[in-house]
C-alpha cells in the first residue's frame, strides 16, 4: 500500500480550517459570554441543553463536561420536549440552545415555552440576526468563515466551534465556582456516581402525595389540572385499588388540543394512553438508565406484582434533581 499524498494533504487541510475556526472564536468572546458564565453561576437552576442533529451531540458532550465539572445539567431532545419533557424545566433553570443557522424548526417550540416558564435563553449561533437570536436572552457568536467539508453542508467547523465554545464556558465556570481537582473525583464516575448507580429505583422513587395521580373514570380537565399541579410532565391513572391503568402527558394534551379535541365533558378513560412503561422498585438504576435509552422514554411507572401502583421514577432523579449527584445521560 503507497503513500497517498493528496489524502494526506487534504487531512491537513481539514485540521487547519477547523484550528482557525477556533481561533477566529477568541475575538468573539465579549460581555455576552460573561454575561452566560455569570448568570449559570448564581443560577438555583440547572442548565438545560437543547439541540437537534449535529448540535444535538454537541449538547450532549457539552452536558457531559458542565455535569463532570460542578455545574447540574441536562440534554433536552427538542422533539422530546415539546411532546411532554418541558415539564421538568423551571423558571430558575437556564436553557443554552444550540443551532448554527438559528433557524433550526424543531428548536422554537421549545424557546418559546420556555420563555413563557420564565427560563432564561442562552444561544449559540452561527446567524446573530436569526430567530434563535432573536428570541434569547444571550446570544454567543460560534459563527465560523467555512465549513472544512468541501461542499460547505456537513457541520464540520461550525460543531467544533460550538464544541469548543462549550469547553470555554465550562472552564470558566470552573474558575468562577474555584472548582478543584479533589471535587472532579467527587463527581467522577468511579466515585459517588458509581456508588449511586448501584441503589435500586425503589430507595430514590417519588412516591406518596407526590405522585401526580388520578382515579380513572375522573373528568378529563382534572386530570390537566393535576399535571399542572405536579409539574412533573403527566398523571397516571389507577383504579380504585390503585392499579396502573393509564398515563397523560403535557405532550399529549398539547397535540389534542392542535387537533380540536375538546376536553369538556370527557373523562380521562377516553383520552389515557393505556400500559405505560412501567419498572419494578428492585431494579437498580444501572439498570433502569439503560432501559430508559433503550425505550426513548425519560421517566417509569414504578409497580409491584399486582400492577399496583408504588410510584414513579424520573431520568432527573436519578441525575440527583437539585442534589450533589451530576451526571449526564449520553446516547
Amino acid at each position: 500500500m503507497t503513500l497517498n499524498r493528496e489524502t494526506i494533504k487534504r487531512a491537513k487541510e481539514v485540521l487547519k480550517i477547523e484550528a482557525q475556526s477556533i481561533l477566529n472564536l477568541t475575538e468573539k468572546i465579549d460581555i455576552n459570554f460573561s454575561r452566560a458564565v455569570d448568570l449559570i453561576y448564581i443560577s438555583k437552576g440547572r442548565v438545560i441543553i437543547t439541540g437537534i442533529g449535529k448540535s444535538g451531540l454537541i449538547g450532549r458532550k457539552i452536558v457531559a463536561t458542565l455535569t463532570s465539572t460542578g455545574t447540574q445539567a441536562l440534554f433536552l431532545h427538542p422533539v422530546e420536549g415539546i411532546h411532554g419533557d418541558l415539564g421538568i424545566v423551571t423558571k430558575e433553570d437556564i436553557l443554552l440552545a444550540i443551532s448554527n443557522s438559528g433557524e433550526t424548526r424543531e428548536l422554537i417550540p421549545v424557546i418559546n415555552s420556555v420563555r413563557h416558564i420564565g427560563a432564561t435563553v442562552i444561544a449559540f449561533t452561527g446567524d446573530m440576526s436569526s430567530t434563535l437570536a432573536r428570541a434569547s436572552d444571550i446570544v454567543i457568536d460560534v459563527s465560523v468563515e467555512k465549513e472544512a467539508c468541501p461542499f460547505g453542508l456537513t457541520p464540520t467547523s461550525s460543531s467544533t466551534a460550538a464544541l469548543a465554545m462549550g469547553d470555554a464556558l465550562a472552564i470558566a465556570l470552573i474558575d468562577k465556582r474555584q472548582f478543584k481537582e479533589k471535587d472532579f473525583y467527587k463527581f467522577h464516575p468511579g466515585g459517588s456516581l458509581g456508588a449511586r448507580l448501584k441503589e435500586t429505583v425503589g430507595e430514590i422513587m417519588i412516591t406518596g402525595k407526590k405522585i401526580p395521580q388520578i382515579h380513572s373514570g375522573v373528568p378529563a380537565l382534572k386530570a390537566i389540572q393535576e399535571i399542572d399541579r405536579k409539574n412533573v410532565g403527566f398523571v397516571l391513572i389507577t383504579d380504585k385499588k390503585n392499579k396502573l391503568r393509564g398515563i397523560l402527558t403535557d405532550g399529549d394534551v398539547r397535540r389534542m388540543i392542535s387537533k380540536g379535541i375538546s376536553f369538556e365533558g370527557k373523562i380521562i378513560d377516553n383520552l389515557m394512553t393505556r400500559k405505560p412503561k412501567t419498572i419494578d422498585e428492585n431494579v437498580s438504576l444501572a439498570q433502569t438508565m439503560e432501559l430508559m435509552q433503550k425505550e426513548e422514554i425519560t421517566s417509569f411507572a414504578v409497580v409491584n406484582e399486582k400492577k399496583e401502583l408504588k410510584g414513579y421514577i424520573h431520568l432527573h432523579d436519578i441525575l440527583g434533581r437539585g442534589g450533589s449527584v451530576n451526571i449526564s445521560l449520553t446516547y
